[in-house]
């Protein structure tokens, strides 16, 4: 099976958010073929969520899990600890007061 590779799925990760009228933003940029990425949402609040794609052994498809759930510096830190740890990793910044990602839609897992 063809794998897209990351910087399509960025593109048309934004491109639904921004049909959406979701604002998000790409933070780091990382490998455009295989980077892993994060999506840290914004609730405008001072709170903020940080998700990554993984890999459900039960079903075999890709989901979304959360990673951490905090404050904005707390997720931030969090973050920055990955990107340290791997510098192929996409950040994409999500702002949104109700708290829609979209991750959960099909065809984004």
């Amino acid at each position: 099976m063809a794998r897209l590779t990351t910087d399509f799925w960025v593109r048309a990760y934004l491109a639904r958010l921004r049909l959406a009228d979701i604002p998000a933003y790409v933070v780091a940029h990382g490998d455009d073929t295989g980077g892993a990425v994060l999506v840290k949402l914004s609730t405008l609040d001072g709170a903020a969520r940080v998700f990554q794609r993984s890999f459900d052994l039960m079903s075999g498809e890709r989901c979304w899990i959360q990673l951490r759930e905090g404050s904005e510096e707390e997720v931030d830190a969090s973050i920055r600890r990955q990107r340290e740890m791997d510098p192929d990793l996409w950040v994409i910044e999500v702002e949104d007061r109700a708290g829609r990602h979209l991750l959960d839609e099909p065809g984004l897992g």
